[in-house]
């Protein structure tokens, strides 16, 4: 019963940050203040990558409107490009858009020169970064807040502040679970002893 509400909740949360509503996707909600707490990253920097998710989603729409798919995610002011666009060009100029905004640090451009996926197929990413998270949480030893999970055309991409161990504890859950065709990592690393005196704060 108790995996059972975890898949649920876990599906709940993917379908906010990988809804199929639109062409041009923005993930990112406000964060509440229970995950704030319990982010590895500070608060003005939670913030910092919400403005930056709608800033660079806002820009892009403007640029592609319905000739685009992409989902902007950004973590620690690294910003990660996921979707469908109509060329190689294309490609390139949604990460010269982001490029030029505020706060961004770097940008990990995923983006595939392809036709834009179907709903279908999206609901099925969606289902998958729920299964995702669903697994991470019932690990003993890693915390689901220290993760971002985002799955496009059945590739997982993980991205948050973890040790190596956690890491690759991460990747190997995700590599079990069914759907998942790839996992791309996305991490930035802290020491062991960087993670304890992070948990003592």
């Amino acid at each position: 019963m108790k995996r059972t509400a975890r898949i649920v909740l876990a599906a709940c949360a993917a379908a906010l940050t990988l809804s199929a509503c639109a062409p041009l996707l923005v993930a990112g909600a406000a964060a509440g203040g229970a995950l704030m707490y319990t982010d590895r990253r500070t608060s003005g920097i939670q913030i910092e990558d919400e403005g930056i998710e709608l800033r660079a989603g806002a820009r892009l729409r403007e640029a592609f409107g319905d000739r685009a798919h992409v989902n902007v995610n950004s973590y620690n002011r690294v910003v990660l490009l996921t979707g469908e666009v109509p060329s190689e060009q294309a490609k390139q100029q949604a990460e010269q858009i982001v490029s030029r905004v505020e706060n961004v640090k770097s940008i990990v451009n995923e983006l595939g020169v392809i036709g834009i996926t179907t709903l279908s197929q999206r609901s099925s990413d969606t289902l998958v970064t729920g299964k995702v998270k669903a697994s991470i949480v019932d690990a003993a030893d890693l915390q689901i807040n220290a993760f971002k999970v985002i799955t496009e055309r059945g590739t997982v991409y993980l991205l948050g502040r973890v040790t190596q161990r956690e890491a690759d504890k991460a990747t190997q859950i995700a590599r079990t679970v069914s759907g998942v065709q790839r996992v791309v990592r996305v991490f930035e690393y802290l020491t062991e002893d960087e993670l304890k005196r992070m948990q003592a704060r």
